[in-house]
């Protein structure tokens, strides 16, 4: 059956995919000072990220308006598989679900599944393409839904950032009762329980916080031989890099997609910040 993946545009997608009419990205609208930026094509993280570094004001984003999602749910498509940012981080999900909800109201009933990916970023691409996977084997949409539910639920997301403030200022570290400093060097690595951020572990500098990434991941993964390892970094390849190397020293796995972040998750993981999942 014919199918559409649409993702908020917190999902990073490898190039080539931006082309593809089976892939659309519903833009975020992402705010520093007095300057817009819409995470779409022409969002320019170079720009962005020294917009933010020169801004005593805390970046902020909004989500894409049910309208949007509604819009980009007309298509041909048979099937319509939505991917958004974690609920317990923002109101992409409630957004993308009342647009389901107008689409049948205004243009009657279709195959749309609106997944919380609990996650963000590559956590999305990866459901993203397990939808796509599946959809090209011929499974059918309900096997479909039950099986990203049941691959969310088991997916991990891990991440180490040289900056919290953004998350913090924004509220996204309300989970975290006992969120260590980040002075003196001292780098939390995170993950997610859920869809709410939590912190699995500490370290002293960038390095030594990826090193205990890593080694979490090698350690949590469950059958990795049959799953793809994607990283996203923000502007930083050579660390994404690393990550990649110390990783596959570690466990196997079936592929590895490395992502530059785009514009929410480059406002979240700071300029450095690399995120995984598995």
């Amino acid at each position: 059956m014919s199918y559409k993946i649409v993702a908020d545009s917190c999902c990073e997608f490898p190039a080539g995919y931006e082309t593809d009419p089976r892939y659309e990205r519903v833009a975020l609208r992402l705010e520093v000072g007095q300057d817009v930026f819409i995470d779409d094509e022409s969002f320019d993280q170079a720009l962005f990220l020294k917009k933010v570094a020169a801004c005593p004001e805390c970046p902020k984003s909004s989500c894409p308006s049910p309208e949007t999602f509604k819009e980009a749910y007309r298509t041909d498509a048979e099937n319509v598989f939505v991917f958004t940012l974690s609920s317990k981080l923002s109101g992409s999900y409630n957004s993308a679900e009342l647009g389901r909800k107008m689409y049948h109201d205004e243009y009657g009933e279709k195959n749309i599944f609106v997944c919380d990916s609990h996650s963000a970023s590559c956590g999305e691409t990866q459901l993203a393409f397990m939808a796509a996977r599946w959809s090209e084997q011929g499974l059918s949409f309900e096997e479909i839904c039950k099986r990203l539910t049941d691959y969310r639920d088991g997916m991990n997301t891990y991440f180490v950032l040289d900056n919290l403030e953004t998350l913090r200022k924004n509220g996204r570290l309300s989970g975290i009762k006992a969120l260590v400093a980040t002075t003196l060097s001292i780098k939390p690595v995170m993950g997610a329980d859920q869809g709410e951020i939590i912190q699995l572990g500490q370290a002293i500098g960038n390095k030594k916080a990826l090193a205990r990434m890593v080694e979490t991941v090698a350690k949590e993964a469950k059958n990795p031989q049959e799953k793809t390892l994607m990283i996203t970094h923000c502007n930083c390849p050579e660390r994404a890099e690393r990550v990649r190397e110390m990783i596959l020293s570690r466990i196997s796995v079936k592929d590895v997609v490395i992502m530059d972040t785009r514009g929410v998750s480059s406002m979240y993981a700071n300029d450095g910040g690399v995120i995984v999942t598995l």
